[in-house]
């Protein structure tokens, strides 16, 4: 790791009648031109068998704008339009790669609301930002201060459903360093009730945070489809049932953050499951509570934590049976439902917990891996079925 990470800070603003006009047509621009480059890159593969860059998608831009269809396109700063040129051919990268599906047309209702500038279309000096197109600073809510210092490099705005705007500024920060070295190492098993168990016994609680506002999203949705088509209050209930989403969001990503940094803090090594989240969400029993869960956030965070602050971070292959094999013999069992959550070991009598016993073997499991070199970091993309029921030996039978 370098001496120097680039990390985001998100603040919330407080945009005046102006400036939201501003930023709501940027934004449409932003939209619109992704979808027409697309479209054009598109037509071009399938009637020509031609492909189209960033480059040419860049001249269809200026020919676009000195169209009378789309000369609005001139109104906004022409850097965000620029900038949404380059993650399109990002996202062609990816699908030409295999890391991705092909990229999607955006859409108004479903698609995030951003736009993103850099240098030379903003200006922030004193603790004052201000965006092209604008003759006045953002009213930023400063909820912690930028690295002493440092200039964002670029600054992306965004509108999230509840209406709320925030801008995300990117800078270098020399405080992100690697932490003395410790000599603990600890394996994690995801779950639904217990939402980590790690291998020292230790179970984290699920918070279950959709679960606990269910009662008032679904009396939310309820009055919001009582609402007539077009109306303003059907945007009203539309803006109350987003602020629900948006309170859920907010209290999980902050739980998520506090116990991923804790792990990190703590361990020297962690090792976790490589599980194909995105199949597992096709059990429709589970998909609810898995989503709640939302393990995919939580091992992004853990990945670039520890490479900020100086750990390592395993994945083991998601089909090694880790809740069928005893920690202590090292015995596989044929079958263990879900719905035994204790069992004994037919080959040496120790009575596990089948959470914690998962978690001893990810641990060993990764640490052996770790050892001789092998494929210690499986793709997070690749194809699989999702896990399915293990068996063994019952214990104790619970729902």
């Amino acid at each position: 790791m370098g001496d120097q990470v680039k990390r985001a800070f998100k603040y919330r603003f407080y945009p005046n009648e102006a400036q939201a006009a501003q930023l709501t047509r940027t934004f449409g621009c932003v939209r619109k031109v992704y979808n027409l480059a697309l479209q054009a890159r598109t037509t071009a593969w399938f009637t020509e068998h031609r492909r189209i860059n960033y480059v040419q998608t860049s001249a269809l831009l200026t020919d676009w704008k000195k169209t009378e269809e789309y000369a609005f396109l001139a109104e906004v700063s022409s850097v965000p339009l620029q900038q949404t040129l380059r993650h399109l051919q990002g996202a062609f990268t990816n699908f030409f790669e295999r890391r991705s599906a092909y990229p999607r047309f955006k859409s108004l209702k479903k698609s995030r609301k951003s736009a993103e500038y850099t240098r030379s279309a903003f200006t922030y000096r004193d603790g004052r930002l201000t965006l092209a197109k604008m003759q006045e600073p953002l009213d930023i809510a400063w909820s912690r201060p930028l690295p002493e210092g440092q200039v964002p490099s670029t600054v992306t705005v965004s509108q999230d459903g509840a209406g709320r705007w925030f801008v995300s500024m990117l800078c270098e920060d020399a405080s992100v360093k690697a932490l003395p070295a410790v000599s603990t190492a600890v394996g994690v098993d995801v779950g639904v009730t217990s939402l980590v168990t790690l291998s020292t016994g230790e179970k984290v609680t699920n918070p279950k945070f959709e679960k606990r506002d269910r009662a008032r999203l679904a009396r939310a949705q309820r009055e919001l489809s009582r609402k007539a088509e077009g109306s303003s209050n059907r945007n009203k209930a539309r803006a109350r049932v987003a602020g629900i989403h948006a309170r859920i969001a907010d209290r999980r990503r902050d739980f998520l953050h506090k116990l991923s940094t804790r792990l990190v803090r703590e361990n020297q090594t962690i090792v976790i499951e490589d599980l194909t989240v995105r199949n597992m969400l096709k059990n429709r029993t589970l998909a609810r509570a898995i989503s709640d869960a939302s393990w995919t956030e939580l091992r992004s965070m853990l990945e670039y934590k520890t490479q900020w602050y100086g750990r390592d971070l395993i994945a083991v292959d998601r089909w090694y049976p880790s809740s069928r094999t005893c920690s202590a013999c090292g015995h596989l069992v044929a079958k263990l439902p879900l719905s035994i959550r204790e069992w004994a070991c037919a080959a040496c009598g120790t009575v596990h917990d089948r959470d914690e016993n998962a978690a001893k073997n990810i641990l060993a499991a990764g640490l052996a891996v770790s050892a001789c070199g092998a494929g210690v970091r499986p793709q997070r993309r690749t194809s699989g079925r999702a896990v399915g029921t293990e068996a063994g030996m019952p214990r104790r039978s619970t729902a």
